[in-house]
């Protein structure tokens, strides 16, 4: 996992785009991150703030990229940006659909500077469509997408809000893979530049994998009534005897066996897959009642070393700080600097050794540019018009 030698230009803001190039920088590619010379990136601003005064959410997925504030609107700044695309194997992009062509960065343009780039846009509703120039946010998108929709346990409960960002980490992961699966489709020979539409609500649709021949066919998926959403008593959610929660995902028979084993409840066993809803409700009702005999860790505690698919309902917190969690070793907790969340992959070759900060902004400004070309006179008749900083 390896991308050393591979530059990504980002001219992305907030949360779906950094992710995907937080990813892209995690696993070595050089991340110049392109600013607007004003404000820059809005997250920089965004509650709550780390210790140093930076937004949060920017400083955790801004980490180790380099960043350069030019002025896109001016044409000297566009041409300084054209030096740097120059050299780069991939830009990505989150404006509304348009934009980029008004100033002057769309795929058409930069491929005039380099053939073979891999140019990512990264929207909400992708580049076609009656949605395509709609602004909206996380909500919106999973919304659409029908992920909103199910996430509740029947129809007379309100849709509830997610705890995550789903459609913008989803949109942000596929876009990572999808310019890795170009850039590897380019070195292979098989393409050469190419241009990439993603869009965080199709990332979502996506997920819905399990209901989707259901959905697409003559049927119409309810929540709490499809075997994933609360229709099976023995794939749910029950609370333990302390208020907190427990989850039981014993689809398989081995499962549901070895779990009634443990409870001491022969008689349930045969129960398994029953199609009848009476018995259906009548065991949902018993296994609320068992679940609400031990609090959540006791349940966590006995089901330890029983193949039964059975464990607790965690909050963010406690997640960070759950054994299995710290196994993996990608919560990364340097001594200078915010903790965070690496990059969630293991492998023979994945870094973490957790010392990336993220850039100020335009920090890099001149660094980069030298690099590029741009010698002093022009970085300092540039920085005189404000065009960079």
């Amino acid at each position: 996992m390896r991308l050393d030698g591979v530059r990504v230009l980002d001219l992305t803001r907030l949360l779906p785009g950094p992710y995907a190039t937080q990813l892209l920088a995690d696993a070595g590619a050089d991340v110049v991150k392109i600013e607007d010379t004003g404000a820059g990136d809005y997250a920089r601003h965004m509650p709550p703030a780390t210790d140093d005064g930076v937004g949060a959410v920017f400083d955790a997925v801004n980490r180790g990229k380099r960043s350069v504030a030019i002025d896109l609107k001016d044409d000297a700044g566009r041409d300084a940006f054209y030096d740097l695309v120059a050299d780069a194997d991939v830009v990505i992009e989150s404006f509304r659909p348009g934009v980029t062509e008004r100033l002057g960065v769309d795929y058409d343009t930069l491929t005039d500077y380099r053939e073979d780039l891999v140019y990512c846009s990264l929207t909400g509703y992708g580049q076609s469509g009656p949605y395509a120039d709609r602004p909206g946010h996380d909500v919106n998108y999973v919304g659409l997408a029908g992920l909103l929709d199910m996430t509740r346990t029947d129809v007379d409960e309100a849709p509830q809000m997610p705890g995550y960002q789903i459609a913008d980490m989803a949109g942000g992961l596929l876009a990572a893979f999808s310019i890795c699966s170009a850039l590897l489709s380019r070195e292979l020979g098989n393409t050469g530049g190419e241009y990439l539409d993603v869009a965080l609500t199709d990332a979502v649709v996506s997920f819905s994998q399990a209901i989707a021949p259901e959905a697409l066919g003559d049927g119409d998926p309810r929540p709490g009534e499809t075997p994933l959403t609360g229709a099976f008593p023995w794939y749910d959610v029950y609370e333990a005897a302390d208020g907190r929660y427990v989850t039981l995902g014993a689809l398989e028979p081995k499962f549901w066996a070895a779990f009634c084993e443990a409870i001491d409840r022969p008689d349930l066993a045969g129960k398994h897959m029953t199609s009848d809803p009476a018995e259906r409700e009548a065991l949902r009702e018993e296994l609320t009642e068992i679940f609400r005999s031990r609090t959540r860790d006791e349940w966590a505690e006995a089901m330890a070393d029983v193949d039964a698919a059975v464990d607790g309902v965690y909050t963010p917190t406690e997640t960070f700080e759950h054994p299995q969690i710290e196994a993996r070793g990608y919560i990364e907790r340097p001594e200078d600097g915010a903790p965070r969340v690496g990059i969630p992959v293991c492998g023979t070759d994945v870094s973490r050794d957790g010392t990336d900060e993220a850039p100020a902004h335009g920090e890099h400004t001149e660094e980069v540019l030298a690099a590029a070309g741009v010698d002093e006179s022009d970085l300092e008749r540039l920085r005189e018009a404000g065009v960079v900083n």
